[in-house]
């Protein structure tokens, strides 16, 4: 296979943020292997919604995007990711 050749993800897969614990951006990636309306949102502990970081239909492939914490308390965070009938939870912590 050539390097140019563009792999795509055959598995719908959210990863843990980077850095975790943050203070105050962290990246957060994750996979879907097929074209799909996508939402990733970010909760607090008590599951009221802190963020909207994606909200529309997304191609298969890989994704990053920056989670910036600095209007939050320091505290436990939970995003969750929802790809057509898939869904995942990640915990991560916001240290100030």
């Amino acid at each position: 296979m050539e390097n140019s050749e563009l792999q795509l993800p055959t598995v719908f897969a959210l990863e843990q943020n980077y850095p975790n614990p943050f203070n105050p951006r962290t990246q957060i990636r994750y996979s879907i292997p097929a074209e799909s309306f996508v939402r990733l949102d970010v909760f607090n502990v008590d599951g009221q919604k802190a963020a909207i970081l994606v909200d529309q239909k997304q191609h298969s492939g890989l994704y990053s995007v920056e989670f910036h914490g600095e209007n939050l308390a320091s505290g436990i965070y939970l995003y969750r990711l929802d790809a057509g009938d898939k869904h995942q939870v990640k915990r991560m912590l916001l240290l100030k």
